[in-house]
Parts: C-alpha cells; structure tokens; sequence
C-alpha cells in the first residue's frame, strides 16, 4: 500500500470543489479545505477513488456530498453493525451526472460500469440502478454496494445513519479505509 502525498491531497481537494460549484452548491473556505479524499490506499485515485465533503456527522444522523470525478469507482463494501446498532442505512440522491450503484440481486446483463482492472475478484454484487440527476435509492444496513460514475462524473448527496467509515468492509483486503497522507 502506498500513501498519498500531500500535494495530491490538495490537487484533489480544489478539482472535487470546482466540480460543486460549477453545479451550485457552494462550499465554505473550511468545508473546501476538509474535503476527504479516499483512496483507499491502492495509489489509483483516478479510478478507485472517492471525494467527500461531511457538512453533519452525529450519533443520530449524517450528511454528505460525494464527489466522483470521470468513471472513478467507490470499491464494493458494506457498513456492518456497530456497537449494537445494525450498521449504516444510506440513501443515494444523485445531484449531476450519472451514477451506476450495484447491490446484490439479480445481476444486471451487461453492466455499464467498468469494473477497475486487477480487481475483479473483489466486486460481487451486479444489480445495476443507474441515478440520474434528481434519482435516489436507498441501501439498507449491511448490504453490499459499489458505484461508478460516468464519462463526466458525478455528484451525489448521501443522507444516512451515523457514519462510521473506520468500520466498513471492503472485499478487496488491499484497501484501506481512512487516508494516509505524506507530506511533500
């Protein structure tokens, strides 16, 4: 596993802003330079990635934007039960672009999604509901989930549960869940 540099970090964090307010959603100075940037540790940000901006993070609820640049895939996971709560319930509302979100059903033939190379082992569940702007589907707790943006990339606000990202479950066992950044 790799770390992320710094200047990444920020190359990242000023692209997934731009992309917000060219769509209207405006960001304060601080939420810009808080965006989280997931890499999941693989050094493939471009495609296995995912930019996040937490305006409200608490024991009884959370909101987020998420940012996907052009065809870059939030890995398959699940949100497990934690400290006796039965694990985050999210709902997907897509603000622009297009999203492809897969759960576990029956599986969708041929996908539209390109599964990131090297990794097709690690995605399981091929239910395709694609989102377009103004769409929304709602992911139960513990339930295995992916998604991919298209061509242009993609935003999408996420009303859930409390979030406990440190907890999820990737089936990739390479990934690693919170960022480690170097300074550069």
């Amino acid at each position: 596993m790799t770390m992320i540099k710094r200047s990444e970090v920020r190359a990242a964090q000023s692209r997934a802003a731009e992309f917000l307010t060219q769509v209207g959603i405006q960001l304060t100075p601080e939420e810009k330079v808080n965006i989280e940037i997931a890499e999941f540790g693989l050094d493939e940000l471009e495609r296995t990635g995912l930019e996040l901006v937490v305006y409200v993070n608490t024991d009884r609820y959370c909101a987020k934007e998420l940012v996907l640049f052009p065809g870059q895939t939030c890995p398959e996971h699940l949100h497990p039960p934690v400290f006796g709560e039965p694990g985050k319930m999210e709902t997907f509302r897509c603000r622009w672009g297009k999203v492809w979100l897969y759960v576990a059903g029956d599986p969708t033939n041929p996908i539209k999604a390109t599964i990131p190379e090297g990794s097709e082992e690690y995605y399981t569940v091929f239910r395709e509901i694609e989102l377009n702007p103004g769409e929304q589907y709602t992911i139960p707790p513990n339930t295995l989930h992916w998604f991919q943006a298209a061509g242009e990339g993609a935003i999408v606000s996420e009303f859930s549960s409390t979030s406990r990202d440190e907890f999820d479950i990737f089936s990739d066992p390479r990934i690693k869940r919170m960022p480690e950044i170097e300074e550069d």
